[in-house]
């Protein structure tokens, strides 16, 4: 193993430094601002709908959702018998969107370069605040192999009380050019979480009509940002999501055991309007929306322990 210099470019851009992986087909960016994966591509075509390296990413593109993905209602939870309040930052439906590292910077904490991959490790301590008085560490390594990009975090409790904590990620899967309504999409996971107008949940269902894709099933017509449970899982323990395209080729994401739950979002009212439905986010999440209040899938972290999770993504 070499340790090498971390490929870097315009600092002052709005997402920082930018870390660029090579290896054999596959190239990605990742930023220092939020370790957000800003680009991924095999063989030249997009894997992830990219933005600009002199843009704010526009709807999440490619964000690291810690402490919590998704929603929370009214920014308010109470853990271990103590309230806490957080900003609201969906202002529209009064939520606490996404969790509390999309917007701040990451250290690049390793940089290496084998045969094997090209990785980059990136680490941010949250800081502690009323709304989320936690010591937790948060570690996302990338790395680009022969079998695409592999993506590791683990979070550390490194204070004296417990923590309640929840990860998710957001790419939004390329389509190419081609539009949303001319790609499938094969999902496993067999129950829906439904939702009232807030998009908070408030139940679960059988997948049915539009929201089935445990088969490859067209995307024409279905306007989706919902969250998925009951995820299947192959012999290996992954769960999986494919994005066909009329180019013939496939996006593939898989998650390990410790995501219990899938999010995908075809972006039908996100902002500018000019990227509506041009995407398809698949995004892995360890709990769903709201389970700082609920306890649905969250994950408490004791004094001094570690929570490790993985997932990943290619172009077939």
């Amino acid at each position: 193993m070499t340790d090498t210099t971390t490929t870097r470019t315009t600092a002052h851009a709005p997402s920082g430094e930018q870390v660029v992986l090579r290896h054999g087909a596959h190239e990605a960016v990742v930023t220092e601002v939020g370790a957000t994966l800003r680009a991924y591509w095999v063989d030249g075509l997009e894997v992830v709908q990219p933005y600009a390296v002199d843009q704010i990413a526009p709807a999440s593109h490619g964000a690291v959702l810690a402490p919590w993905p998704n929603r929370l209602q009214d920014g308010a939870y109470t853990f271990d018998g103590t309230d806490h309040q957080v900003p609201v930052n969906e202002v529209g439906r009064m939520t606490a969107l996404h969790g509390l590292v999309c917007w701040v910077r990451f250290e690049v904490t390793a940089r290496t370069t084998t045969d094997a991959e090209d990785a980059v490790e990136l680490t941010h301590r949250i800081v502690q605040t009323s709304g989320y008085p936690f010591d937790v560490v948060v570690t996302v390594r990338y790395a680009l192999g022969d079998a695409g990009l592999t993506v590791t975090t683990t979070a550390t409790n490194d204070g004296a009380r417990r923590a309640p904590y929840g990860l998710g990620f957001h790419p939004w899967l390329s389509t190419r050019g081609a539009a949303v309504d001319d790609c499938t999409l094969r999902l496993d996971a067999d129950t829906r979480v439904t939702t009232d107008g807030r998009l908070l949940p408030v139940g679960t269902e059988p997948v049915a009509g539009p929201y089935d894709h445990r088969v490859a099933s067209t995307l024409t017509g279905a306007a989706l940002d919902d969250a998925f449970v009951g995820v299947l899982r192959d012999a290996d323990g992954l769960s999986w999501a494919e994005l066909g395209t009329p180019d013939g080729r496939t996006t593939r994401v898989w998650m390990d055991e410790t995501f219990g739950s899938w999010q995908v979002c075809t972006g039908d009212f996100i902002n500018p309007p000019s990227i509506r439905r041009s995407a398809v986010a698949v995004e892995p999440q360890t709990c769903y929306a709201d389970a700082f209040r609920t306890g649905e899938l969250l994950v408490v972290l004791e004094p001094g322990a570690s929570h490790t999770s993985r997932w990943g993504l290619t172009l077939a």
